[in-house]
């Protein structure tokens, strides 16, 4: 073990400093970069906020910790405040000053948080198949359009995150006469990055979403890198897109086809779910695809689908 320590006077090796610089890019890449600019602006907030208040941020006292979660209890919602105090305790790691975000002083007003407040938290309209028929209708066919009904027919289908879905590249892809399996290479689920498998099967109808996929890339002339790309007015393709531009597609198709609701990129996903329980379809056989660690978050749009399925309002004889 002695032969492990670098002499206090001696200069570290080259090879040294090299390893030095590739832990430090490794521990860059533990989160992902939305975790890491969430966990800044996290930061930036309770400094800014006990900078305002007369106390000290780093180290932050307990006290300091709670007082700041009750003075902010109105104005975001639990989920967020356990974010916040997450990238506290993260920023308190990093400066090698451990908060113990468990201590009883803490603690408590945690508890008593999520015992009083109430939590509303949002639930985007589920784009079942009727709706996603609905919101298809109205497509034209440029290029864009059919881009568009690709990539909602391709994310309802495999049960597909928004970023999952601008990742794509052709290579990911693996087209045979049953359908396409899609390598995801990584995930919000799978974030050291083992990779998960999908397939998603020929329908042999106008919403296949293999089939739809087939002619948007040919169309496309794409043979390589990212498979949804932003494209303009003309037709000419550019980069590739945003998690946002997802979003943005699912609002602009079911806004034109006047679909009532709160429609989000997690739409699509949220829709997988909710019609495949609606159609029958088992828990094992939905998680498989939609890929869910806790399953209690699946089982909610389980319940949603078998909501009226379990209704015996005509048992009453009304």
């Amino acid at each position: 073990m002695i032969d492990l320590i670098v002499a206090a006077r001696c200069l570290p090796s080259p090879d040294l400093l090299k390893l030095e610089q590739e832990a430090a890019d490794l521990a860059s890449q533990a989160r992902s970069a939305n975790t890491v600019r969430a966990y800044q602006s996290d930061w930036s907030h309770f400094s800014s906020w006990c900078r305002d208040m007369g106390l000290q941020a780093l180290p932050a006292l307990p006290r300091t910790v709670a007082l700041y979660m009750t003075g902010n209890k109105d104005r975001y919602s639990m989920a967020t405040l356990n974010r916040h105090l997450s990238s506290i305790a993260a920023a308190h790691r990093i400066a090698d000053h451990p908060l113990d975000t468990r201590c009883r002083e803490i603690a408590l007003v945690m508890d008593g948080l999520r015992r009083t407040k109430t939590v509303h938290q949002r639930q985007v309209t589920a784009l079942t198949t009727p709706l996603l028929r609905r919101a298809l209708s109205s497509a034209s066919k440029t290029l864009a359009d059919q881009r568009d009904r690709a990539l909602i027919l391709t994310g309802m289908a495999g049960a597909l995150r928004r970023s999952e879905l601008v990742a794509l590249e052709v290579s990911d892809l693996t087209f045979s006469p049953e359908g396409v399996r899609i390598a995801i290479r990584r995930s919000k689920g799978d974030q050291f990055g083992k990779g998960q498998l999908i397939a998603i099967e020929r329908t042999g109808t106008d919403l296949c979403p293999v089939a739809n996929l087939e002619v948007y890339i040919e169309r496309a002339a794409i043979i390589e890198g990212r498979v949804f790309r932003a494209i303009d007015r003309h037709d000419n393709i550019k980069a590739g897109m945003t998690d946002q531009s997802v979003a943005l597609i699912v609002k602009k198709r079911t806004g034109q086809a006047g679909l009532e609701g709160d429609y989000s990129g997690h739409s699509l996903r949220a829709g997988f779910a909710t019609q495949a329980a609606k159609s029958g379809v088992e828990e094992r056989k939905i998680a498989s695809t939609t890929r869910h660690k806790n399953m209690e978050v699946l089982r909610k749009y389980i319940r949603e689908g078998n909501l009226f399925a379990n209704a015996v309002t005509a048992d009453l004889g009304l």
